[in-house]
């Protein structure tokens, strides 16, 4: 397990979305779709496809592990000054996230390295009912191969 990351030093935010959707797989595309264009409408053109990819992974994880019949998964967006941020809340808090290597047959297993891989932190902020998956992308500086780190609450499996 990595050490935890410290967060941006400047994250007053300065756009913000939280919109709540049902738990289907029409709603993932939905909300990527929706960050995207919010992404570039709030200046960074050139991180709407990251961060359209972070939210069908982290959604998608939400929907497949995280979610109960008759609850919402809630998908914020927030951009600061160091960073763009993109949660993912569900009501599963028992079910927390962890990286672990997919046999070459498998369908499912690859959504966490992905965000692992484009995310320069990513995390799991336990809640008492639910928790929240998060991955911010640097705004300041391009990240370097020994600045991304991953916070995670539960070792690689």
């Amino acid at each position: 397990m990595s050490t935890p990351a410290e967060a941006p030093r400047d994250n007053a935010p300065l756009h913000e979305d939280r919109l709540d959707y049902t738990p289907t797989a029409r709603s993932v595309s939905l909300a990527r779709r929706r960050a995207a264009r919010l992404v570039g409408e709030w200046g960074h053109p050139e991180r709407a496809g990251e961060v359209a990819l972070l939210v069908s992974e982290l959604a998608t994880n939400a929907l497949i592990h995280g979610s109960l019949r008759g609850r919402l998964i809630r998908v914020r967006v927030v951009l600061t000054g160091a960073a763009l941020r993109v949660e993912v809340t569900d009501p599963r808090g028992e079910r927390l996230p962890g990286i672990r290597e997919a046999g070459g047959d498998e369908c499912y297993g690859r959504g966490l390295p992905i965000v692992d891989g484009i995310a320069d932190r990513w995390g799991v902020e336990p809640h008492t009912v639910g928790k929240t998956v998060f991955a911010e992308l640097a705004l300041q500086a391009r990240r370097q191969a020994s600045g991304r780190t991953t916070t995670t609450r539960r070792p690689r499996v």
